[in-house]
């Protein structure tokens, strides 16, 4: 890879322009950066903020073509074309790789890739095709029945107890490639953001204790209420993973905490800024998008370190009225320790990802009650 630093006033693209792209540019504009934007939504939030928006489909040749005479490309999403990436190498800087994000793509490949790097993940076998599940299967249930592609905020995904349940879900998932994951002890779910240039140039965030409902991410206390052993192992597992892949730029790994023992072991991985990451912005000495624009034009990652122990709170299209009213925004804004983040999307739906808000606290208990406080008070 081309390692000469990219300075401002350099355009930078970005495939996707939704919140993360919007974060995205808003930091890569603040550092000096011009930014285009491919995206096919003609509102996509992060047009607002882009130099150039390239409203077309993520695939459209011209497109490409016009963000390939940007200095660095980056992703705000790991479902983009894996392939136009490595296209888009040939021409310009490109990070995460097309080949990490197909990897992360891909819940087969990841899984190997993870245990290539001497890490565990939940007990899981691969179904490809009906004659896959025989007794072998039994040993993974109860589990969870995932598609290899396109999941995401627990979307391809079916409870199986039985082997006749487990042929009725493989069958309602369309018969595409699967992996059936043994269901675990869970005691907890943490994730760690890394931020990585090379091995030499390399740190992680603190890791961040997420809780989901309806498999959705609600909210994300930093530090994790957990022994300092456990966040350590938790930052040095998410760091050898991306060593192994050799990844550039910024990349979540999403962990399980389980059995009494409290063991790691890793769910799955994301190429780009998450969601659980946002509380950066707010919270610590720079932003998972401060660190997106540096690593992508070739500088170490700043500093990481936590300034105040926080929550982030998911704002879904959920807290809107019944008759689309607009939710009560002073239950977040007259809180003092309270920031306030809206997307700019123009139709609230239910759990769509409208906006997130961070509460500041002394302690990881007052952030999180605080947040939840402010978020029940959301709803006209």
């Amino acid at each position: 890879m081309n390692t000469h630093k990219i300075l401002p006033p350099a355009m930078l693209g970005i495939l996707g322009g939704g919140q993360l792209g919007s974060m995205f540019t808003m930091a890569a504009k603040t550092m000096g950066y011009r930014v285009t934007v491919l995206d096919p939504d003609p509102n996509a939030p992060a047009a607002r903020f882009a130099d150039q928006h390239l409203c077309a489909k993520f695939d459209d040749p011209k497109a490409l073509a016009e963000l390939a005479k940007c200095a660095a490309v980056t992703t705000e999403f790991e479902n983009v074309n894996a392939q136009a990436m490595r296209d888009l190498a040939q021409h310009t800087r490109v990070s995460p790789s097309g080949d990490c994000v197909a990897i992360a793509q891909n819940r087969i490949l990841e899984k190997s890739w993870i245990r290539k790097a001497g890490l565990q993940t939940a007990p899981y076998q691969v179904i490809e095709k009906m004659a896959d599940i025989g007794a072998e299967s039994s040993q993974y249930l109860s589990g969870i029945l995932k598609t290899a592609t396109l999941g995401y905020d627990g979307k391809g995904q079916i409870r199986v107890n039985t082997l006749d349940e487990l042929r009725q879900a493989f069958v309602s998932h369309g018969e595409v490639p699967c992996v059936l994951e043994k269901m675990v002890d869970l005691r907890g779910e943490i994730s760690v953001v890394v931020c990585r240039l090379n091995a030499d140039a390399i740190a992680a965030f603190d890791p961040a204790e997420n809780f989901h409902e309806n498999g959705i991410l609600a909210y994300s206390v930093v530090p994790a209420r957990l022994p300092e052993s456990v966040q350590n192992q938790a930052r040095s597992m998410a760091i050898c993973l991306a060593n192994e892949l050799d990844y550039v730029g910024v990349l979540a790994v999403e962990m399980f905490v389980v059995g009494d023992a409290g063991d790691l072991i890793v769910n799955e991985i994301a190429p780009r800024p998450h969601n659980s990451g946002h509380h950066t912005i707010d919270a610590c000495l720079a932003s998972q998008f401060q660190q997106q624009v540096r690593l992508m034009c070739g500088f170490a990652p700043a500093d990481t370190r936590l300034q105040q122990a926080c929550c982030m709170a998911n704002i879904l299209g959920d807290v809107w009225g019944d008759d689309g009213g607009e939710p009560n925004w002073s239950a977040v804004l007259d809180n003092p320790q309270a920031h306030l983040h809206l997307y700019g999307k123009t139709q609230a739906r239910v759990g769509r990802k409208m906006g997130h808000l961070t509460v500041l606290a002394d302690t990881a208990d007052v952030a999180y009650l605080l947040a939840k406080q402010s978020h029940s008070q959301l709803k006209p």
